[in-house]
């Protein structure tokens, strides 16, 4: 396959061509803008496994109407679209075409790299099996889970995401601070804005969950934590530990973490952990602490220059949990516990809503890593249609009178402290 035909879909192109005719082009997103018209966001994706193809739809229209993306982050599968975005050039470069060669021609099969008795059980999955089957299936696969907590090691993701990055000269971590980490030349403020651009840095995060010391980890910042070089470290190990879907991929687990009394220093400084530094740590799947990290970029005493978008995979909470077995008591546990934070924070913050989109991803299944090109180019669609929904809802201006408004709430909440009023 090839980018084209997803880009030239027909639904796809039609509603690119409208979204043009209409001027959604010309349409203020923004502050923060380039000498060449380009409006500059923050983007946050949603982990969702194989339905992060959906994640190119949005990100593609919405480069066809001129934005680029600032500052990237996401877990999971949303963690591997951050990471491309940031790897294939500096963020004045539209970067979705390029998303999409890289994907569709990957048969995402592959990454299920188990052994045989493995690919049997995850092929029954993905088939939906009878009961029957997948209980001899299972079986067979035990004892992969009691000697590496997982049934696939993840070399071949980690493999295919090093040579795409190797491709784009990216090695290490500072090769790609190196190369996406760039203020664009002739970056500025719009004229009738009372501000400028100064101190903005394009920003990019990865979320994962260390299950060793509790720690919800944000890579690359606190790669200190976990390596006595982190410029040193390749960014798809990054992207490796966040996708580490538990029980399916075996645990990303980083060795010989640096000891001492600076380090200890920087895991009280930085994530509030004041036991012994471990010698090894366990990384699952970012999603289990936070599956959509909308707050990652977010200051609360700032009106922003340019804001944070957010991009989820599916409608969550739409409908009750229906619990009865011990399997679905389980799963209503998982998910609640993998979306606490996330939900707590919109709850809290309100006004993200008016920067979040969702997907309806419909039937699609986040586990079908035999997925064909037809359900890829429909999941493509998907995506491009959130951002139509997106691009003619939001509003710029009325989302910072609101975080004004917000802004002037906390600083009256604060004055009111000081003075000891509350």
């Amino acid at each position: 396959m090839n980018a084209k035909q997803f880009t030239e879909n027909p639904g796809v192109f039609h509603l690119v061509s409208n979204l043009l005719k209409e001027g959604y082009d010309k349409k203020e997103y923004s502050d923060v803008l380039d000498e060449a018209g380009h409006q500059y966001v923050e983007l946050v994706m949603e982990g969702g496994g194989v339905l992060g193809v959906a994640l190119i739809g949005y990100n593609y229209v919405l480069e066809q109407m001129g934005l680029r993306f600032f500052s990237v982050a996401g877990t999971s599968a949303g963690s591997i679209n951050a990471l491309l975005l940031a790897g294939m050039g500096d963020v004045s470069k539209p970067k979705a075409e390029k998303l999409v060669d890289v994907l569709a021609n990957k048969n995402l099969m592959e990454f299920v790299d188990g052994d045989k008795d493995v690919k049997d059980f995850v092929n029954a999955l993905v088939k939906k099996a009878g009961i029957v089957k997948m209980i001899l299936k299972g079986s067979q696969v035990i004892d992969n889970l009691k000697k590496d907590f997982g049934l696939n090691p993840g070399n071949d993701f980690l493999n295919w995401l090093t040579e795409i990055l190797k491709n784009n000269n990216i090695k290490t971590t500072a090769d790609l601070e190196r190369l996406f980490g760039v203020v664009p030349p002739g970056l500025t403020i719009r004229k009738k804005v009372d501000n400028t651009i100064k101190g903005l840095k394009p920003r990019f995060c990865v979320i994962a969950s260390d299950l060793t010391t509790e720690t919800k980890v944000q890579f690359p910042l606190m790669g200190s934590l976990y390596w006595e070089k982190p410029e040193e470290v390749p960014p798809a190990y990054y992207v490796r530990s966040s996708m580490s879907v538990p029980y399916f991929f075996h645990p990303f687990v980083i060795k010989n973490l640096p000891q001492g009394g600076p380090a200890m220093e920087r895991w009280k400084t930085l994530v509030k952990y004041e036991g012994p530094i471990p010698e090894s740590v366990y990384f699952v799947d970012g999603g289990v602490m936070s599956n959509f990290p909308i707050d990652v970029f977010h200051n609360k005493s700032v009106v922003p220059r340019l804001p944070t978008f957010g991009v989820r995979l599916g409608v969550s909470r739409n409908e009750p949990n229906k619990i009865s077995s011990p399997i679905s008591l389980f799963g209503a546990m998982f998910n609640s516990i993998r979306h606490l934070h996330d939900y707590d924070f919109i709850l809290k913050n309100p006004d993200y809503e008016m920067l979040v989109e969702k997907i309806d991803i419909g039937d699609h299944d986040w586990l079908n890593f035999g997925i064909d090109d037809k359900s890829k180019i429909d999941l493509f669609l998907r995506g491009a249609q959130a951002a139509d929904r997106f691009l003619r809802r939001f509003n710029w201006e009325k989302y910072k009178n609101v975080r004004e408004l917000v802004k002037s709430l906390e600083i009256d909440l604060k004055d009111a402290k000081k003075e000891g009023t509350i």
